[in-house]
C-alpha cells in the first residue's frame, strides 16, 4: 500500500505536477515510437533511400573542398 500512497503523494496530489508528468510522459513516448519505427524503416529500406545512394549522383567539386 505504501507504493500507492508515495505514486499518489508524488503525482497525483497536485493537478500543476500531474499535467506536467502527463506531457513529459507523452513527449517521451512520441521521442521513442518515432525513434524506434525510423530505425525499423531504415532497416527494411536499406539501399533505397537517397542518403543511401547518394554518393552515386553527387560528385564532390573541387570548389567545395
Amino acid at each position: 500500500m505504501s507504493f500507492y500512497t508515495t505514486i499518489y503523494n508524488t503525482v497525483f496530489k497536485r493537478n500543476s505536477i500531474f499535467v506536467g508528468t502527463v506531457f513529459l510522459a507523452s513527449f517521451a513516448y512520441d521521442a521513442a515510437f518515432h525513434k524506434t519505427f525510423d530505425a525499423i524503416f531504415d532497416s527494411l529500406n536499406t539501399g533505397k533511400q537517397w542518403k543511401d545512394i547518394r554518393h552515386r549522383y553527387v560528385t564532390k567539386d573541387e570548389d567545395d573542398e
